[in-house]
């Protein structure tokens, strides 16, 4: 049974858009359009070195806050360069004026996803995805859930009692309700976000790593087959293919992996 859908919605227009994993979307096959890759480097230099070398195996590349701070939008350029779609990863969190501002300066960029927090609030969120909107090229805003290195312990010493799963789940709807249609969250809360929330949402599944690889600094991980069984369309997976001996052959690993739970969830 097919549990994500096949197309995600263009926060654009309201309307449907060519998905990652869209056929018709990009020469690129169906699991490849899913596989995110971070630019988690810290120069230009070696941003574009990294990002050349995966990106046969890739359909999206990820400038996150260390590449963005030192090189600005010339990170995002490179990106384009090579022809992948560009995910623009700042977790904005500010008054709603300032995130407006921000998300009109993505759009003015040409990036094709951008998280904001969903602890920003309701009128944050709002303002986002009405800027989103109104660009000029498709633009998704992803509301960033519970950060993955954050476990229940974590959650309580914030002062939130609720579980990761119930506090994403209660920070989605939210977002939801403020005209948000993509989402930030473990696999672990990827089932229960699409039981919740329903096939029109775009959930992307960060702390991705593939079995026998190290936790690094996550605490709630899970290897890219799980990922898809759990609903997720997006798989971010990064230092498992930076830091492998062949970058390439670890991604067209994980490729692999997803192409076999993809013909398993659809069967």
């Amino acid at each position: 049974m097919r549990t994500a859908p096949e197309k995600a919605l263009d926060t654009s227009s309201g309307a449907e858009a060519p998905s990652p994993h869209d056929p018709d979307a990009s020469p690129m096959n169906d699991a490849t359009r899913r596989l995110v890759f971070p630019l988690d480097y810290g120069s230009l230099d070696e941003a574009r070195g990294g990002a050349r070398v995966v990106a046969p195996s890739v359909g999206v590349l990820k400038v996150g806050l260390e590449l963005f701070v030192r090189e600005g939008p010339a990170a995002i350029a490179a990106c384009h360069d090579l022809g992948r779609d560009v995910f623009l990863d700042l977790k904005l969190h500010d008054i709603p004026e300032t995130v407006g501002r921000a998300v009109q300066s993505a759009a003015s960029l040409g990036v094709r996803y951008l998280t904001v927090h969903a602890h920003g609030g309701r009128a944050m969120l709002e303002r986002a995805a009405e800027e989103a909107a109104r660009a000029s090229a498709p633009l998704t805003i992803l509301a960033v859930t519970v950060l993955t290195s954050l476990d229940a312990e974590d959650l309580a010493a914030l002062g939130l009692s609720a579980s990761p799963a119930e506090q994403a789940e209660r920070v989605a709807r939210l977002a939801w309700d403020a005209g948000v249609r993509g989402f930030v969250a473990s696999a672990s809360e990827a089932t229960n976000l699409r039981r919740a929330l329903g096939p029109e949402a775009l959930l992307v599944t960060p702390g991705i790593r593939p079995a026998g690889s190290a936790a690094g600094d996550q605490k709630r991980i899970t290897t890219p087959a799980q990922a898809i069984t759990s609903g997720a369309d997006l798989l971010v997976v990064g230092r498992p293919i930076r830091d492998a001996a062949s970058p390439l052959d670890a991604a067209r690993a994980v490729v692999a992996e997803i192409e076999g739970a993809l013909a398993a969830r659809r069967a």
